[in-house]
Protein backbone atom coordinates (compact mmCIF):
# COMPACT_ATOMS: atom_id res chain seq x y z
CA UNK A 1 0.00 0.00 0.00
CA UNK A 2 0.96 3.67 0.01
CA UNK A 3 2.26 3.42 3.60
CA UNK A 4 4.56 0.46 2.80
CA UNK A 5 5.93 2.13 -0.31
CA UNK A 6 6.61 5.30 1.67
CA UNK A 7 8.45 3.39 4.40
CA UNK A 8 10.69 1.61 1.89
CA UNK A 9 11.74 4.75 0.03
CA UNK A 10 11.79 7.43 2.73
CA UNK A 11 14.44 6.00 5.06
CA UNK A 12 12.02 5.60 7.95
CA UNK A 13 12.10 1.82 7.80
CA UNK A 14 14.10 -0.15 10.38
CA UNK A 15 17.81 0.59 9.96
CA UNK A 16 17.34 4.23 9.05
CA UNK A 17 18.68 3.96 5.49
CA UNK A 18 16.75 4.64 2.34
CA UNK A 19 16.31 2.21 -0.54
CA UNK A 20 17.14 3.54 -4.00
CA UNK A 21 14.86 1.11 -5.77
CA UNK A 22 11.93 -0.87 -4.42
CA UNK A 23 12.98 -4.53 -4.90
CA UNK A 24 9.50 -5.67 -5.86
CA UNK A 25 6.37 -4.41 -7.52
CA UNK A 26 3.74 -3.16 -5.12
CA UNK A 27 0.41 -3.32 -6.88
CA UNK A 28 -2.42 -1.14 -5.65
CA UNK A 29 -5.60 -3.13 -5.23
CA UNK A 30 -8.84 -1.48 -6.26
CA UNK A 31 -11.30 -1.19 -3.42
CA UNK A 32 -14.93 -1.15 -4.56
CA UNK A 33 -16.94 1.85 -3.43
CA UNK A 34 -19.56 0.92 -0.90
CA UNK A 35 -23.16 1.90 -1.46
CA UNK A 36 -24.57 4.58 0.83
CA UNK A 37 -26.98 3.65 3.61
CA UNK A 38 -30.41 5.25 3.31
CA UNK A 39 -33.94 5.07 4.73
CA UNK A 40 -36.64 3.49 2.61
CA UNK A 41 -39.86 5.45 2.15
CA UNK A 42 -41.73 3.88 5.08
CA UNK A 43 -38.81 4.27 7.50
CA UNK A 44 -38.25 7.89 6.51
CA UNK A 45 -41.93 8.72 7.12
CA UNK A 46 -41.71 7.09 10.54
CA UNK A 47 -38.59 9.11 11.36
CA UNK A 48 -40.28 12.34 10.25
CA UNK A 49 -43.35 11.66 12.39
CA UNK A 50 -41.10 10.99 15.37
CA UNK A 51 -39.17 14.20 14.70
CA UNK A 52 -42.40 16.20 14.67
CA UNK A 53 -43.27 14.75 18.06
CA UNK A 54 -39.78 15.61 19.36
CA UNK A 55 -39.44 19.28 18.46
CA UNK A 56 -39.18 21.95 15.75
CA UNK A 57 -35.40 21.74 15.35
CA UNK A 58 -35.58 17.96 14.96
CA UNK A 59 -38.33 18.34 12.37
CA UNK A 60 -36.30 20.83 10.34
CA UNK A 61 -33.14 18.72 10.57
CA UNK A 62 -34.91 15.65 9.17
CA UNK A 63 -36.59 17.65 6.39
CA UNK A 64 -33.50 19.68 5.46
CA UNK A 65 -31.53 16.46 5.14
CA UNK A 66 -34.19 14.15 3.72
CA UNK A 67 -36.00 16.56 1.39
CA UNK A 68 -33.31 19.12 0.50
CA UNK A 69 -30.13 17.05 0.81
CA UNK A 70 -28.24 19.51 3.02
CA UNK A 71 -25.04 18.44 4.75
CA UNK A 72 -24.82 19.02 8.50
CA UNK A 73 -22.59 22.08 8.12
CA UNK A 74 -24.94 23.52 5.50
CA UNK A 75 -27.90 23.07 7.86
CA UNK A 76 -26.27 24.86 10.78
CA UNK A 77 -25.05 27.75 8.59
CA UNK A 78 -28.41 28.22 6.82
CA UNK A 79 -29.89 31.67 7.41
CA UNK A 80 -33.44 32.92 6.99
CA UNK A 81 -32.14 35.24 4.30
CA UNK A 82 -31.33 32.12 2.27
CA UNK A 83 -34.96 30.95 2.39
CA UNK A 84 -37.57 32.31 0.00
CA UNK A 85 -40.98 31.05 1.07
CA UNK A 86 -42.72 32.93 -1.75
CA UNK A 87 -40.91 31.11 -4.55
CA UNK A 88 -40.41 28.06 -2.27
CA UNK A 89 -36.66 27.88 -2.72
CA UNK A 90 -33.58 27.93 -0.55
CA UNK A 91 -30.02 28.89 -1.43
CA UNK A 92 -27.12 26.89 -0.02
CA UNK A 93 -24.22 29.33 -0.06
CA UNK A 94 -22.32 28.71 3.17
CA UNK A 95 -21.27 25.86 5.42
CA UNK A 96 -20.12 25.60 9.02
CA UNK A 97 -16.94 23.62 9.67
CA UNK A 98 -15.99 23.44 13.36
CA UNK A 99 -17.30 26.94 13.98
CA UNK A 100 -15.80 28.45 10.83
CA UNK A 101 -18.32 29.51 8.17
CA UNK A 102 -16.98 28.83 4.68
CA UNK A 103 -18.36 28.12 1.23
CA UNK A 104 -20.17 24.79 0.70
CA UNK A 105 -18.18 21.73 -0.27
CA UNK A 106 -17.26 22.11 -3.94
CA UNK A 107 -16.95 25.88 -3.60
CA UNK A 108 -20.20 26.93 -5.27
CA UNK A 109 -23.72 27.73 -4.15
CA UNK A 110 -26.78 25.82 -5.25
CA UNK A 111 -30.52 26.52 -5.21
CA UNK A 112 -32.98 23.88 -4.07
CA UNK A 113 -36.76 24.02 -4.55
CA UNK A 114 -38.64 23.35 -1.31
CA UNK A 115 -41.03 20.46 -0.88
CA UNK A 116 -44.44 21.43 0.48
CA UNK A 117 -43.62 19.81 3.82
CA UNK A 118 -40.30 21.61 4.21
CA UNK A 119 -41.79 24.97 3.21
CA UNK A 120 -44.60 24.47 5.74
CA UNK A 121 -42.19 23.53 8.53
CA UNK A 122 -40.00 26.56 7.82
CA UNK A 123 -43.03 28.85 7.82
CA UNK A 124 -44.37 27.37 11.07
CA UNK A 125 -41.07 27.46 12.95
CA UNK A 126 -39.88 30.91 11.85
CA UNK A 127 -38.31 32.48 14.94
CA UNK A 128 -36.85 35.91 15.72
CA UNK A 129 -33.92 34.84 17.92
CA UNK A 130 -31.43 35.54 15.14
CA UNK A 131 -30.59 35.07 11.48
CA UNK A 132 -30.01 31.29 11.69
CA UNK A 133 -32.70 28.78 10.79
CA UNK A 134 -31.35 26.22 13.28
CA UNK A 135 -30.22 27.71 16.58
CA UNK A 136 -30.36 27.23 20.33
CA UNK A 137 -32.52 29.21 22.76
CA UNK A 138 -30.07 32.12 22.66
CA UNK A 139 -30.00 32.20 18.85
CA UNK A 140 -26.48 30.73 18.65
CA UNK A 141 -25.42 28.32 15.91
CA UNK A 142 -25.99 24.65 16.70
CA UNK A 143 -22.90 22.48 16.96
CA UNK A 144 -22.56 19.31 14.92
CA UNK A 145 -23.08 17.11 17.98
CA UNK A 146 -26.33 18.95 18.80
CA UNK A 147 -27.69 18.23 15.32
CA UNK A 148 -26.67 14.59 15.60
CA UNK A 149 -28.27 14.35 19.04
CA UNK A 150 -31.51 15.76 17.62
CA UNK A 151 -31.65 13.13 14.88
CA UNK A 152 -30.89 10.39 17.38
CA UNK A 153 -33.69 11.52 19.69
CA UNK A 154 -36.16 11.33 16.83
CA UNK A 155 -34.74 7.98 15.71
CA UNK A 156 -35.13 6.49 19.18
CA UNK A 157 -38.71 7.70 19.38
CA UNK A 158 -39.51 6.27 15.95
CA UNK A 159 -37.49 3.07 16.50
CA UNK A 160 -35.34 3.85 13.45
CA UNK A 161 -31.78 2.60 13.00
CA UNK A 162 -28.95 4.28 11.04
CA UNK A 163 -29.77 7.67 12.51
CA UNK A 164 -26.70 9.60 11.34
CA UNK A 165 -27.24 13.04 9.79
CA UNK A 166 -25.58 12.01 6.54
CA UNK A 167 -28.01 9.10 6.17
CA UNK A 168 -30.68 11.75 5.56
CA UNK A 169 -28.66 13.18 2.66
CA UNK A 170 -28.21 9.66 1.30
CA UNK A 171 -31.97 9.21 1.63
CA UNK A 172 -32.61 12.40 -0.35
CA UNK A 173 -30.47 11.25 -3.27
CA UNK A 174 -31.77 7.67 -3.15
CA UNK A 175 -35.44 8.68 -3.07
CA UNK A 176 -34.93 10.99 -6.03
CA UNK A 177 -33.31 8.12 -7.91
CA UNK A 178 -36.14 5.73 -7.07
CA UNK A 179 -38.71 8.31 -8.16
CA UNK A 180 -37.02 8.54 -11.57
CA UNK A 181 -35.10 11.82 -11.28
CA UNK A 182 -32.29 12.18 -13.88
CA UNK A 183 -28.85 11.54 -12.46
CA UNK A 184 -27.61 14.99 -13.55
CA UNK A 185 -30.49 16.63 -11.69
CA UNK A 186 -29.60 14.69 -8.53
CA UNK A 187 -25.97 15.74 -8.96
CA UNK A 188 -26.99 19.41 -9.20
CA UNK A 189 -29.37 19.28 -6.23
CA UNK A 190 -26.86 17.45 -4.03
CA UNK A 191 -23.95 19.65 -5.05
CA UNK A 192 -21.71 16.78 -6.14
CA UNK A 193 -18.65 17.87 -8.10
CA UNK A 194 -18.20 14.40 -9.60
CA UNK A 195 -20.98 12.44 -11.30
CA UNK A 196 -19.48 9.19 -9.98
CA UNK A 197 -20.34 10.35 -6.45
CA UNK A 198 -23.98 10.74 -7.46
CA UNK A 199 -24.02 7.29 -9.04
CA UNK A 200 -23.36 5.74 -5.64
CA UNK A 201 -26.96 6.61 -4.83
CA UNK A 202 -28.46 5.05 -7.94
CA UNK A 203 -29.61 1.99 -6.04
CA UNK A 204 -33.11 0.81 -5.30
CA UNK A 205 -34.91 -0.52 -2.27
CA UNK A 206 -36.05 -4.17 -2.34
CA UNK A 207 -39.64 -2.96 -2.79
CA UNK A 208 -38.66 -0.90 -5.85
CA UNK A 209 -36.85 -3.88 -7.37
CA UNK A 210 -39.87 -6.09 -6.75
CA UNK A 211 -42.14 -3.49 -8.38
CA UNK A 212 -39.90 -3.38 -11.44
CA UNK A 213 -40.23 -7.13 -11.97
CA UNK A 214 -44.03 -6.84 -11.62
CA UNK A 215 -43.94 -4.58 -14.69
CA UNK A 216 -42.90 -7.65 -16.69
CA UNK A 217 -45.86 -9.56 -15.26
CA UNK A 218 -48.18 -6.80 -16.44
CA UNK A 219 -46.66 -6.87 -19.92
CA UNK A 220 -47.03 -10.65 -20.27
CA UNK A 221 -50.64 -10.53 -19.05
CA UNK A 222 -51.67 -8.15 -21.83
CA UNK A 223 -53.41 -4.78 -21.55
CA UNK A 224 -55.71 -4.05 -18.62
CA UNK A 225 -58.99 -2.18 -18.78
CA UNK A 226 -58.29 1.52 -19.28
CA UNK A 227 -54.85 1.03 -20.86
CA UNK A 228 -54.05 2.85 -24.12
CA UNK A 229 -53.00 0.49 -26.92
CA UNK A 230 -52.07 0.95 -30.57
CA UNK A 231 -54.20 -0.76 -33.23
CA UNK A 232 -52.95 -2.34 -36.46
CA UNK A 233 -53.66 0.87 -38.40
CA UNK A 234 -51.69 3.00 -35.93
CA UNK A 235 -54.61 4.46 -33.98
CA UNK A 236 -54.46 4.77 -30.18
CA UNK A 237 -57.53 3.44 -28.41
CA UNK A 238 -58.54 2.76 -24.80
CA UNK A 239 -59.37 -0.83 -23.88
Amino acid sequence: TYELRSLLTSGTAAGGGSIERVPCTIRMLKVPKSSACFHDFETYERLLQAARATGPNETLIVLLGGEAGLRCGEMTALEWADVDLVTRQLCVQRSNWEGQVTTPKGGRLRRIPLTVRLATALREHRQLRGPLVLCDEQGAMLKHRAVLAGVRRAARRGKVQDSGVHVLRHTFCSHLSMRGAPVRAIQELAGHADLSTTQRYMHLSPAAIEGSIRLLDQASAGPSRGDIVETANGRLVSV
